[in-house]
């Protein structure tokens, strides 16, 4: 029998809680949560990333994303620096490289133990498929 749309739809959401859920037990114990540690991921990724950018590719709104970047400058994580004309940039400090590093060894962990059980063949499958699901080239993130 097939799977129908809302049982793939929920494994799926199924997996992608369970990644949640362990990588951020996980990164506490280095002191981060899941949605720091994206952050410092996205900025090492994207170093000229905007504010409004980091929202798009962390999936929050440019306010919560604004509240997280202000806490993450007050733990010493990220900090401010000028961009072109009256924009704003955010680069990790070396504290957050460090916690980005660290929290990517935890991270890889998590993923390790689910989709790094499947094949090369079916990762790739996978990837493909959630891809061309999600109308994304699979380019970025």
């Amino acid at each position: 029998m097939e799977p129908s749309v809302y049982q793939v739809g929920q494994a799926i959401k199924r997996l992608q809680w369970r990644h949640h859920r362990e990588a951020n037990r996980r990164l506490a114990t280095i002191g981060l949560s899941l949605a720091h540690w994206d952050v410092l991921r996205n900025l090492h990724e994207h170093p000229d990333a905007s504010l409004r950018e980091l929202a798009q590719l962390t999936f929050q709104t440019d306010q919560s994303m604004g509240t997280l970047a202000t806490r993450m400058i007050e733990r010493g994580l990220i900090e401010r620096v000028p961009g072109p004309g009256r924009a704003i940039r955010h680069r990790p400090t070396a504290a957050g490289e460090r916690a980005r590093r660290d929290g990517a060894a935890l991270v890889g962990e998590v993923l390790d133990e689910t989709v790094g059980t499947l094949s090369a063949a079916d990762r790739a499958s996978l990837y493909r498929l959630l891809t061309r699901a999600t109308g994304n080239d699979g380019a970025t993130q």
